[in-house]
């Protein structure tokens, strides 16, 4: 099994930049393709970002194309989440989530069976 823990949140104001870290242990994370999710007050969780176990293919949701940015380092077992230009409406708890299965543009938060803890960003207007 891996576990995860996210980092880096925070709040800021609209325009702004933060950059997101998920540190894995246990398992190797290369074992896993990984996503992040984010969840705001009273909504239900909605897909960010993922990238595949390489690190060569990544998927974006339509709010965040081009504002924010996916990667991976696996000797340091980390994901991180670029994410530049932010606004009031990206306000949520991000969660960094692994999916041992092959790569499958999965979007959906049950294709994926470990998760961090969450970590609070706020963009202030």
């Amino acid at each position: 099994q891996v576990q995860l823990v996210e980092s880096g949140g925070g709040l800021v104001q609209a325009g702004a930049s933060l950059r997101l870290s998920c540190a894995g242990s246990g398992r190797t994370l290369s074992d896993y393709n990984m996503g992040w999710f984010r969840q705001a007050p009273g909504k239900a969780r909605e897909f960010v970002a993922a990238i595949d176990w390489s690190g060569v293919r990544m998927i974006y949701a339509d709010p965040v194309k081009g504002r924010f940015t996916i990667s991976r380092d696996n000797a340091k077992k980390t994901v991180t989440l670029q994410m530049n230009r932010l606004r009031p409406e990206d306000t949520a708890v991000y969660l960094c989530a692994a999916d041992i299965t092959a790569w499958r543009e999965s979007k959906d938060p049950t294709s994926y069976g470990y998760w961090g803890q969450g970590t609070q960003v706020t963009v202030s207007s």
